[in-house]
């Protein structure tokens, strides 16, 4: 983990590529802003520009990004390579199951030598953070994280201290079946804006993998595309995209058929609602628009939805995949015109 230092204020950063502030820019040219970052990521995390473009989507919509999936299929570099494409204060925090709260939030220590107590802010004071196998630390120490998730701030004696602007978590998670791993209750896995499967890459793009790992981490070596000063105007620019009425009524027409399901015993929040809404415009961004679409919600329904739903046959420690079911209410809304 790398050391935490102050924030300082996002006014007057510049951007890191020399041109003008996001804040004067056109749609499209926030796209092709947002278009650099993607291809940043892309050098290194190979064969799954849907994924990159995901997470791009998790940072506009000022949410967090859990990835999920087997040990060894890039969801660690996946993480990395986003964190060092942003010129912002980075820490990664590799979860274990003796990881305390104050090992996240920091602690306040006594110096003898001027009589005074003074804090140590923990890694969580970064911009960005990535919180390696989640999973894998118990669910005090969870929920710690969490808590500073929702509420972007730590309390500790007493003290509130804000974390961010911008403030982003990446979580990498392994299947609840692997040993030694602490299913995240729902409450927590609401969180998250996004939950998305990696997945193995195809063959080509495997052999690709080989050869660019030959002369070491090719992560290491990635440069930051875009600064603060950009991501928090990007920020606000995705708050202001226009959602049509007949689009917020499509998304509120899909939550109400994940409550009516026949196999689904725990339907969407209204939470998950508004979480749709805002993925939904930041997705409208990252293709240049500063409107949504219809197929802006198809497209993150699944990786917005699934993990806030409970299907029947649940049990403790298993949750039963929702996407097929929000696949087949997808078929069954209407989509509007």
């Amino acid at each position: 983990m790398s050391a935490a230092s102050p924030h300082a204020t996002a006014a007057g950063r510049t951007s890191t590529d020399g041109q003008l502030p996001a804040s004067s820019r056109s749609p499209q040219e926030l796209a092709g802003l947002l278009d650099a970052l993607r291809a940043n990521v892309a050098e290194v995390f190979l064969g799954k520009p849907e994924l990159v473009r995901l997470a791009v989507v998790a940072l506009l919509a000022e949410g967090h990004l859990l990835l999920e999936d087997v040990p060894g299929v890039g969801k660690t570099l996946l993480a990395k390579a986003l964190a060092r494409s942003l010129a912002c204060p980075f820490n990664r925090i590799q979860f274990t199951p003796d990881l305390l709260p104050g090992d996240l939030i920091g602690v306040t220590v006594y110096r003898e030598q001027t009589g005074t107590f003074e804090f140590q802010p923990g890694p969580l004071f970064a911009e960005v953070v990535l919180a390696d196998e989640i999973n894998r630390a118990t669910p005090r120490a969870q929920s710690a994280l969490l808590e500073a998730m929702s509420e972007r701030q730590v309390t500790v004696d007493g003290q509130t201290r804000p974390l961010g602007p911008p403030f982003l978590v990446v979580a990498t998670q392994n299947p609840h079946e692997f040993e030694g791993t602490y299913p995240l209750p729902e409450s927590q896995l609401d969180r998250f804006l996004l939950r998305v499967h990696v997945g193995y890459p195809d063959r080509a793009t495997e052999r690709a993998i080989l050869t660019q790992h030959r002369a070491g981490e090719p992560v290491d070596l990635l440069k930051p595309v875009i600064g603060p000063a950009d991501i928090l105007t990007l920020q606000r620019h995705t708050r202001e995209v226009r959602v049509d009425d007949a689009i917020s009524d499509y998304i509120l027409d899909l939550i109400d058929g994940t409550r009516g399901h026949p196999d689904v015993a725990l339907g969407a929040s209204t939470r998950a609602a508004l979480a749709l809404y805002r993925a939904a415009q930041a997705f409208a961004v990252t293709a240049g628009r500063d409107y949504v679409v219809p197929d802006d919600v198809k497209v993150l329904a699944e990786p917005v939805l699934a993990h806030r739903m409970i299907t029947r046959g649940w049990t403790q420690g298993g949750h039963p995949d929702a996407g097929p079911h929000l696949r087949d209410i997808l078929t069954k809304v209407r989509v509007p015109t």
